[in-house]
């Protein structure tokens, strides 16, 4: 039987590449791939900013009227994508490096003006529909090589169709946005950022000898210099409304306050059957659908099936400098064990075994794991010997998961956010990264959202992003 994840593979390759499947495929069923693959992000405020901007738009496009379905994904790309059937995706990381109300309008135009023309069903869809299956199949298979082969095939079609799909749309979305009062020049301000975005990638990228996809990269120059990005927003103005909106930058500053930045952890589910110790700093998974039993305040952790029929015990003991073999033996005094034999997870040094039961009652798993200054020991026990071999295979797997919390893993617990700041005369980038503890890397980072790439330092009194724990 094919597993799950296979399964979603081959359906996700099926509706690539058939003709008749991706016609058959609606928005909803591509929706079902899209939020079981990446999180729909839990922010009411921004969900509802993002649908009244939406509804605004469509209200002055030649499908007022009609109903269109946005979402907010949980994820930390830039990227945004429009689908059949009117469904509009933003991922949470594009909200990092908007810098204004004006600027996500841009985007939303865009990605409306992709299905008023018609970009998002039939043989011109395709890239866009390649693309999102891509992503999708290699979230669900963890394979980067999924990714890369589905954006070789995407990127055969954009060569296509991708440069006049993407004007098309961008001439769409500035007309939209002159109707609505915003200026259309804040597109370009908002492509250039994502050009830059698009040469920090490539940077960053070439020493893996990989190519970086992004929101909209068909420029050959940067977009502030592009003659046909120029001409598109100059015939916009023709549309310009009576009223100016202004670029919505105070707006757009108090709704994305403590926005998160990066991987968001808090919204990874976390295991039913994982026991962690932040104290100790030490973690492994009980086997699946077993229930943790807290009561005992003598061992550590206790899981048993939930049948009772089995259960598994972890203690903590001060260790010695013998070898964990010598420590159980000599140390704890446990019996001779059969099957005995050297284990290492998470490279640390162990040793485990069966112990033989005595009179009639059933065997045991025994296990010990150094780490650091105590001895971490596993005791597996069955009500029924004959039960014994197929429970204990859970019993190792769960001894093989045993594992030290890193720092890293600890501070991830709690994801990075995005803060706004106001400038002064001594501001640098470099100094901001100093202050916030952030590495190299995040400088250009901070440079990208604050639009300072790749040089430049703050002016006094302006507001910038920073983002830290």
């Amino acid at each position: 039987m094919l597993s799950k994840k296979l399964f979603s593979q081959l359906l996700l390759t099926a509706l690539l590449i058939t003709p008749t499947t991706q016609g058959a495929t609606t928005g909803a069923d591509i929706y079902k791939e899209v939020v079981q693959a990446t999180p729909i992000y839990k922010d009411e405020k921004l969900q509802a900013y993002i649908e009244k901007l939406g509804e605004e738009i469509i209200s002055v496009s030649e499908m007022a009227g009609e109903k269109f379905i946005f979402t907010l994904l949980d994820s930390p790309d830039l990227n945004a994508f429009a689908t059949r059937d009117n469904y509009i995706y933003v991922n949470r990381g594009l909200l990092n490096y908007v810098s204004n109300e004006a600027e996500l309008v841009s985007v939303l135009a865009h990605e409306v003006g992709h299905i008023t023309r018609d970009h998002v069903t039939g043989q011109e869809g395709q890239a866009t529909g390649a693309q999102i299956l891509s992503t999708i199949a290699a979230v669900l298979s963890g394979s980067n090589e999924v990714y890369e082969a589905g954006m070789a095939y995407a990127n055969s079609i954009i060569r296509g169709h991708g440069r006049r799909n993407e004007l098309e749309a961008d001439e769409a979305g500035a007309e939209y946005m002159a109707k609505l009062g915003y200026a259309p020049s804040e597109m370009i301000s908002m492509l250039s950022m994502m050009k830059d975005y698009e040469a920090l990638q490539k940077k960053r990228a070439k020493s893996k000898g990989a190519a970086k996809q992004t929101y909209h990269g068909i420029f050959s120059t940067h977009p502030r210099n592009d003659s046909r990005l120029r001409t598109v927003v100059s015939k916009a103005n023709a549309f310009k409304a009576k009223e100016s909106r202004g670029n919505g930058e105070a707006v757009y500053r108090s709704l994305t306050q403590g926005l998160i930045w990066g991987e968001n952890f808090l919204a990874k589910e976390k295991k039913p059957e994982r026991f962690s110790d932040m104290r100790l700093r030490v973690r492994f998974d009980f086997p699946k659908g077993w229930v943790q039993d807290s009561s005992n305040t003598k061992a550590l952790a206790i899981g048993a099936a939930e049948d009772k029929s089995a259960r598994l015990s972890l203690q903590a003991i001060a260790r010695t400098s013998q070898s964990p073999e010598e420590y159980l033996y000599n140390y704890l005094n446990v019996g001779q064990l059969k099957d005995s034999k050297t284990i290492a997870p998470a490279r640390l040094k162990g040793f485990s075994g069966i112990l033989p039961g005595k009179d009639g009652a059933p065997d045991t798993r025994i296990a010990l794991v150094y780490y650091k200054l105590n001895a971490y020991v596993f005791t597996g026990e069955v009500e029924q010997q004959s039960s014994f071999a197929e429970t204990d295979k859970l019993f190792v797997a769960a001894i093989n998961s045993f594992r030290p919390i890193s720092s890293r893993e600890i501070a991830g617990q709690k994801p990075q956010t995005v803060h706004y700041v106001k400038a002064t005369s001594a501001t640098t980038f470099a100094g901001l990264a100093n202050a916030l503890k952030l590495s190299s890397t995040d400088i250009d980072d901070l440079r990208i959202i604050n639009g300072y790439y790749p040089s430049g330092e703050p002016k006094a009194g302006e507001w910038i992003k920073i983002f830290k724990r």
